[in-house]
């Protein structure tokens, strides 16, 4: 979709910035104080025939797997209130939590976003994330879609929520000299999460340890994607070419992560197998 599709009004204040980037810390900072477990969760996506088939049993094979919580993706919000309830009442049963959701380019408009928000408190969530800004092929394109998410980011917060970005591989190829996730972290608030997906990173030739370090209490989020030269992104988390155990360092040293997020694309193996192997490596490496 093209990234001028949203109109927006102009940017916060400098002053409104800083005041919701503290505010998007503090979560941070009293998990990094208590020592606190760091939560593992799924991407639904990674299971999404089987979440058409059948959410509720679904989910109760990620929360049988070990997961500690769900994202769920962007078909979400055409979900009615009460079918969220439902599912917010399945996720409690199971002991999971939803702490962000995905979102395409659409919600991020003023209805769009009014529907999401609605959903999201009932979740319980914390981040509405956009899932991907479409096809952007100028820096002014980047900077616009920053535009759009300061204003999402003042509006939810308002609802006791922020807005969050998910990169892919396009954010990391420079275009007229300047990487477009450069000018994402540099033009949005403090507030708005910077949700890393690793794999894409590493596929496009980025350092994704050095991105962590560059933006400290930004990635509060990260889909822990693998990524290897053979099978891509097929390969099961743990066995590509991550340094997995450096970039988690980072993470809680220097991101302000406050979950994890496994998302497989794909694999040898059926979906729910999947994830579960996943989750088996993600321990072994993490601790």
């Amino acid at each position: 979709m093209c990234y001028g599709a949203v109109a927006m009004t102009s940017a916060p204040l400098t002053t409104r910035r800083a005041a919701l980037g503290a505010l998007a810390a503090a979560p941070f900072a009293l998990r990094a104080a208590s020592g606190t477990k760091i939560p593992v969760g799924l991407e639904l996506y990674s299971v999404r025939d089987e979440l058409k088939k059948d959410p509720m049993a679904t989910l109760q094979g990620v929360a049988k797997a070990g997961y500690d919580c769900v994202e769920f993706f962007a078909p979400y919000v055409e979900w009615t209130p009460e079918y969220a309830k439902q599912i917010k009442k399945q996720l409690d049963d199971l002991n999971l939590r939803c702490y962000s959701t995905h979102n395409g380019f659409a919600t991020f408009s003023p209805d769009g976003l009014a529907k999401a928000i609605q959903l999201n408190k009932i979740l319980d969530a914390h981040y509405i994330v956009m899932s991907s800004a479409g096809k952007v092929d100028t820096i002014d394109g980047w900077k616009h879609i920053a535009e759009i998410l300061n204003q999402a980011n003042e509006t939810v917060h308002k609802e006791g929520l922020h807005a969050g970005y998910h990169n892919h591989d396009a954010e990391w190829r420079p275009i007229d000299g300047q990487r477009p996730m450069d000018v994402l972290a540099s033009s949005t608030d403090k507030g708005v999460m910077l949700q890393f997906d690793v794999g894409t990173c590493v596929e496009a030739g980025a350092d994704p340890v050095a991105w962590i370090n560059q933006n400290p209490g930004r990635i509060r989020s990260l889909h822990l994607k693998d990524w290897g030269p053979q099978k891509k992104y097929r390969v099961l988390f743990g066995e590509g070419t991550i340094p997995w155990k450096q970039l988690f360092a980072a993470a809680e040293k220097t991101g302000g992560v406050e979950f994890y997020l496994i998302e497989q694309e794909g694999s040898d193996y059926p979906e729910m197998e999947t994830a579960e192997r996943c989750l088996v490596a993600y321990k072994d490496i993490h601790g």
